[in-house]
C-alpha cells in the first residue's frame, strides 16, 4: 500500500487558520520531522486510522495513557455507564473515594491523593504544596526533564521545548525562573552542589524517576537513593513525577520497581484511562496541608469528574488483575533487539534505551544517560527514519526526544510489521 496524506494536508491548512500552529499541543505539528501531521479518525487496539482510511501500528498511544490500547472494552463500558448518569457535577461522588483508595493501595508512598485534570496541574500543585509545607521557595529540577508547562518548571525542559531547541520559554518571568535550580540527571554531585550553595532555601526536588521527555533515560544505580538521602538531610520534599512512569513501570510506578519512596508523587496519563486527568499524593502529614484541611490552596471544577474516574478506575483495575508488565517488557525487548539488528545491518549507529513498555531509539553512537548525551543524536537521521516508517504504516512519536509506547494490545504481528518497516527506514538512513 502506498500511503498518501492529501486529506491531512488539507485539514492541517484549515486548522492553522483557527488554531495556533494548527495543533493544540506543539509536538503534534510534526515540525521536527518535516512532515504534515496525521489527522486521526479512529483507533482500535494497537492501531489508528487516519481521515483517508489508512491504518498504522500506533507506538504513540496518545503519549502514554493507552497502555491497554485503543477502546479497551472494559474502559469503554465504564465510560458509557458513567455517562448515563451525567458528565460532571462539581460535587463529591462515591467514585472519587473508590479511585483514591485504589491509587493509595497500589502506589507505595501515597497515603492520600488529590485528583486534578492534567499532569501540569499535578506538578504545579505538588510544588506549591511542598513550598507551603516547608516554608521555603526554591526548587531543584533536572535538565531535560519536563514536568508540564507551568512557569516554574519550564526551565531547561525536555520534550517539545527540547525538540524545538527552546530550553525555556518567553513569558516566564525572571523572578519566577530564579527560584528554579537545575541539576544534571544521574549526577548526584550536581545536586549536592546546589544544596551547598543554597542552604536552608530549597523546598523540593522534583524528578522523573524514569525520564521520558528527552527520550527514555534510565536512572543509574544509587541515583534515586542518593536523592532520597540528600532531601532527607536538608529538609526538602522529594517529588517523583510519575505522570509517565506511573502504572507503566509497574502497577506501583517506578518507586515500587526501584524501592525508593518519595514524599509526593505526581500521576496522570494512565489513571484517566484515556480521558484528561492528573493527581498528586503522598504522605498524610504533607497532604493535609491542602485546603480545606490546611491552608495551601488548590481547586478545580472538573477535578475527579465521573467520566475520568470511571475510565481510570477501569484501566487500573485491569492492570491490577492482569499484571501485564512482564509480557510488555518481553515484547519491548523483542522490538528493541530487532531494531538494533537492523540498524547494524545497514551500518546506522543507534543507541536504544528500553524499559518495559517504554523505548527510545537515539541516532547516536554513544550511550545515553542524560540530557547532554541525548543531544548528540542526529535529528535529521531520525526525521528520515520517521518518514519512512510512516510511509510504511508505522506511527511513531514525531520527535527524537520522546518515548515510544507499547500497549497490551500490541501483538507479535504488530512487532513484525514495525521491523519490516524499520528495515526500509534504516536502509534509507544508511544512504544519507
Amino acid at each position: 500500500m502506498s500511503y498518501h496524506f492529501d486529506e491531512s494536508k488539507k485539514a492541517f491548512a484549515e486548522a492553522q487558520a483557527v488554531i495556533p500552529g494548527g495543533v493544540n499541543s506543539p509536538v503534534r505539528a510534526f515540525k521536527a520531522v518535516g512532515e504534515v501531521p496525521v489527522f486521526v479518525e479512529h483507533g482500535d487496539k494497537a492501531h489508528i486510522t487516519d481521515i483517508e482510511g489508512q491504518t498504522y501500528v500506533d507506538f504513540v498511544c496518545s503519549w502514554g495513557p493507552l497502555i491497554l490500547g485503543h477502546r479497551h472494552p472494559k474502559v469503554v463500558q465504564a465510560i458509557s455507564d458513567a455517562l448515563a448518569h451525567g458528565t460532571t457535577f462539581g460535587m463529591p461522588t462515591l467514585l472519587e473515594t473508590k479511585m483514591a483508595e485504589l491509587i493509595c493501595e497500589l502506589v507505595p508512598s501515597v497515603d492520600m491523593v488529590r485528583m486534578v485534570s492534567s499532569g501540569t496541574e499535578a506538578t504545579m500543585s505538588a510544588l506549591r504544596l511542598a513550598r507551603g509545607y516547608t516554608h521555603k521557595d526554591k526548587i531543584v529540577k533536572f535538565e531535560g526533564c519536563y514536568h508540564g508547562h507551568s512557569d516554574q518548571l519550564l526551565i531547561n525542559a525536555g520534550s517539545g521545548a527540547m525538540t524545538f531547541g527552546v530550553p525555556s520559554s518567553p513569558g516566564v518571568p525572571a523572578d519566577v525562573a530564579k527560584e528554579t535550580l537545575v541539576a544534571k540527571f544521574n549526577d548526584l554531585d550536581s545536586v549536592k552542589a546546589i544544596f551547598d550553595a543554597n542552604p536552608g532555601e530549597i523546598a523540593a526536588v522534583i524528578v522523573e524517576p524514569i525520564p521520558g521527555n528527552m527520550g527514555l533515560i534510565l536512572p543509574e544505580e544509587g541515583f534515586l537513593e542518593g536523592l532520597r538521602k540528600i532531601t532527607e538531610e536538608n529538609g526538602a520534599v522529594l517529588i517523583f513525577d510519575e505522570v509517565i512512569s506511573g502504572f507503566r513501570a509497574s502497577a506501583g510506578g517506578a518507586q515500587k520497581v526501584f524501592g525508593v519512596m518519595p514524599d509526593l508523587t505526581c500521576l496522570g496519563k494512565i489513571i484517566g484511562g484515556g480521558l484528561p486527568v492528573g493527581a498528586f499524593g503522598g504522605k498524610k502529614e504533607i497532604m493535609e496541608c491542602l485546603s480545606p484541611a490546611g491552608h495551601v490552596y488548590q481547586a478545580g471544577t472538573l477535578s475527579g469528574n465521573p467520566l475520568a474516574m470511571s475510565a481510570g478506575y477501569a484501566a487500573l483495575s485491569v492492570l491490577k488483575e492482569e499484571n501485564p508488565y512482564d509480557a510488555l517488557d518481553a515484547l519491548g525487548k523483542k522490538l528493541a533487539a530487532g531494531l538494533k539488528a537492523l540498524a547494524e545491518k545497514h551500518s546506522v549507529a543507534v543507541t536504544i534505551n528500553q524499559f518495559g513498555s517504554l523505548m527510545t531509539v537515539f541516532f547516536t553512537d554513544q550511550p545515553v544517560h542524560g540530557y547532554s548525551d541525548a543531544t548528540t543524536s542526529d535529528t535529521e537521521k531520525f526525521a528520515k527514519f520517521f518518514s519512512v516508517m510512516l510511509e510504511n504504516g508505522v506511527h511513531l512519536p514525531p520527535s527524537q526526544f520522546e518515548c515510544w509506547f507499547l500497549s497490551t494490545a500490541h501483538t507479535q504481528e504488530d512487532i513484525d510489521k514495525a521491523l519490516e518497516a524499520a528495515d526500509k527506514a534504516f536502509e534509507a538512513v544508511g544512504k544519507m
